[in-house]
């Protein structure tokens, strides 16, 4: 890889300090600008790095976000666009969305990194004397004023010592062999309790099952199976933003546990904001929400722990047993609606609300995984996108603001999949979606007639149309 991107670069070799949060805002580029800006921070790593290569990456992500460009202007409705071409542009608007985010984190290293100046003429250590023809033993070498290198370049030729060089010094006998010889340096660590090393704490991998997950815990110093004083005794899911587990608490009670993928290795600040950020949802009234019970972070690894809802997820409801009736979407509808009016109140915005994230407990619908996207967004520009295309807003996808009137939104997208069994804006390309979610109104037929009106005022693409979580509960019981 170090040829790809010129001979200076090595993969291990880090950004300086001083640009290491210039070269994370620059490697997000592509993720905030959804691709468009991929061309551009790619044709200034290729003119950073003198790279052929990059200068070819350049060319094909400016190509790609050049079709999808073409085809936005000439179909106004991009269901009208031939098949071949609607196909290209989603390959070419992945690839310079997605795949120039893990391009850019890849090379950011090699972009940004120290480069060394030089003042005055290099140094150059002086030569050793030449030994005598007439002289015996070793000659001893001139001692550099540097430390020496790994690989030991001697100026001088010396006579060859009459046995090896032990590898450690302090040997100066060859040990007795009774066994196995030494194995390979291990330091040894300071008193005090032992941690795992970092790689033995990976909580997610993408290619993990739940049994790699249960033996990942299982390597760990402390009991199997422990997320801080909780036992986990089941894998519930994994998501986009960590992996949630079913554990107990030290009293006892079941509670799901969010490990989150993203680590605050090192940095106390991102730790007390993240903190702050999710202890602000531990004010939100309980109504049809999850309640928050603790938030913590535990060998750089946050967790966020919330009330267990023993049921199926509205999507997966949805999926198995079909569209809601008339009845039951309403009440879904009046509970949803007031548990975001609940979340608002509390000076929190959801972010990320859609059908997954609406459990169908045995007492009614309770929303989840409110303010967690909210955290990290703000301790951290490496997450992914907070949100499901199907159900953002326009402002969302836009990079503007994003505030109450975004849930709102993404509340009517959620009950009209819930009315159908179909996301509002399709589900065929993410073009096409992007395309409708900003420029096309979804078909509201599918809802009773007296929400029909409400979701209307709830997908106005202007958020300041947009009725409040409040307003929405008022109207649906008038």
């Amino acid at each position: 890889m170090s040829q790809q991107y010129g001979s200076a670069w090595h993969p291990s070799q880090k950004p300086a300090p001083s640009t290491t949060g210039l070269s994370v805002v620059w490697a997000l580029v592509p993720l905030f600008t959804c691709g468009l800006g991929t061309p551009f921070i790619m044709g200034y790593a290729a003119r950073r790095l003198r790279s052929v290569p990059l200068v070819l990456a350049t060319v094909l992500y400016a190509l790609g976000m050049g079709v999808f460009l073409i085809e936005v202007q000439i179909y106004e409705d991009t269901d009208l666009a031939p098949a071949w071409l609607d196909a290209l542009t989603t390959v070419g608007l992945l690839g310079s969305w997605f795949g120039g985010l893990g391009h850019a984190l890849i090379i950011r290293g090699s972009v940004f990194r120290e480069r060394p100046s030089f003042s005055g003429a290099p140094y150059h250590p002086p030569a050793a004397p030449a030994p005598h023809p007439h002289t015996v033993g070793p000659v001893a070498p001139v001692a550099p004023p540097y430390d020496r290198p790994a690989h030991p370049q001697h100026t001088a030729p010396t006579v060859a010592p009459p046995y090896d060089r032990p590898a450690y010094p302090q040997h100066t006998a060859p040990p007795l062999h009774h066994g196995p010889g030494p194995g390979p340096y291990t330091p040894v660590p300071p008193p005090g309790p032992r941690h795992a090393p970092h790689t033995q704490h990976t909580l997610y991998s993408p290619q993990s099952s739940d049994a790699n997950v249960n033996r990942t815990f299982a390597r760990s110093d402390r009991s199997a199976e422990w997320i801080g004083p909780y036992r986990v005794i089941d894998t519930l899911g994994r998501g986009g933003q960590g992996t949630v587990h079913l554990a107990l608490s030290p009293q006892g009670q079941k509670v799901a546990i969010k490990v989150l993928h993203e680590r605050f290795t090192g940095n106390q600040a991102a730790r007390d904001r993240f903190l702050r950020e999710v202890e602000a949802t531990r004010r939100v009234a309980t109504f049809s929400t999850a309640r928050v019970l603790d938030v913590n972070i535990n060998d750089d690894q946050a967790y966020v722990v919330s009330e267990y809802v023993d049921g199926m997820s509205l999507e997966q409801l949805v999926r198995d047993q079909g569209p809601r009736g008339e009845d039951g979407l309403t009440r879904l509808a009046l509970a949803t609606a007031g548990a975001l009016a609940a979340i608002h109140k509390a000076g929190v915005v959801h972010r990320d609300f859609k059908p997954a994230n609406v459990l169908i407990g045995a007492d009614g619908p309770r929303v989840i995984d409110f303010g967690i996207a909210r955290a990290l967004d703000q301790v951290t520009v490496t997450s992914s996108v907070m949100g499901t295309p199907a159900y953002m807003s326009p402002e969302q996808l836009a990079g503007g603001h994003v505030g109450p009137e975004t849930d709102v939104f993404s509340w009517a997208s959620t009950m009209i999949y819930a009315a159908s069994g179909r996301t509002a804006f399709g589900s065929d390309t993410i073009p096409a979606i992007l395309n409708r979610v900003i420029n096309h109104q979804p078909d509201l037929s599918v809802l009773p007639a007296s929400l029909r009106p409400l979701a209307a005022a709830c997908l106005e693409k202007n958020p300041a149309n947009r009725p409040t979580a409040a307003d929405i509960m008022l109207r649906i019981v008038q």
